[in-house]
């Protein structure tokens, strides 16, 4: 499991790293927003502690950002303690909230509780004809065989296969598999999906390009 703890506070950071490891946890840190925010794009983590007093930007404004393209629940660490402010967090997208001081036991307790709500809505597979997704283990089967596929391959099939049926848009996609940095690379897009065509390849499936717009995931109705 990764954690990522944005916080400038070097003392905070130092003793959560600690009663992290201990638990088994692979820690990340970043002292400010923008740093937290790249951080949670390319270390991929399981649980976020975000203190809202960051330097640079807001608590609630990197939570929005966060929001638009990723669902890792995140915990609040904070001095505030104004309903006001725990409110403006729960409504960006806070899964839990802890008012400095605390005390180890309970933020592991509450991180324990919101990976264990997250991780309850993970583990039913996605299926669609003869595609399974487990997105526990990040897993892919076409019918029996085991499908090879690179990180980033399966983070865009999943894309694909949540929305299945549906047309999901180039905005989503890059946000949600390269992060908001990427919203203009849409050449990303046309590589990595004609990866997967040529990996679901004999399946009854077809991924549909709307220009402009975005692509789709559809069973075939007809043998290929």
């Amino acid at each position: 499991m990764k954690a990522l703890i944005i916080d400038d506070e070097i003392q905070i950071r130092r003793l959560l790293r600690m009663a992290l490891e201990s638990r088994g946890y692979e820690v990340f840190m970043a002292e400010n927003g923008v740093t937290g925010l790249q951080e949670a794009i390319f270390r991929h983590p399981d649980v976020i502690l975000l203190d809202l007093g960051l330097p640079d930007l807001d608590g609630v404004e990197v939570l929005k950002k966060l929001r638009e393209w990723s669902n890792t629940p995140v915990l609040i660490l904070t001095v505030r303690d104004q309903e006001s402010i725990k409110i403006a967090a729960f409504e960006a997208g806070a899964d839990d909230y802890v008012t400095k001081p605390f005390s180890t036991a309970e933020l592991l307790a509450r991180m324990a509780a919101i990976q264990r709500r997250q991780g309850s809505d993970a583990r039913a597979d996605w299926v669609i004809g003869d595609l399974v997704l487990d997105p526990l283990h990040h897993e892919a089967m076409l019918g029996e065989t085991p499908l090879r596929l690179t990180p980033t391959e399966y983070a865009l099939l999943a894309q694909l296969v949540r929305h299945a049926g549906k047309i999901v848009t180039l905005k989503h996609l890059l946000r949600a598999v390269w992060g908001p940095q990427a919203e203009d690379q849409s050449h990303y897009l046309r590589v990595y999906v004609n990866h997967l065509r040529k990996k679901l390849a004999g399946a009854k499936l077809e991924i549909l390009n709307e220009p402009g717009i975005g692509y789709r995931l559809v069973e075939c109705r007809i043998d290929r």
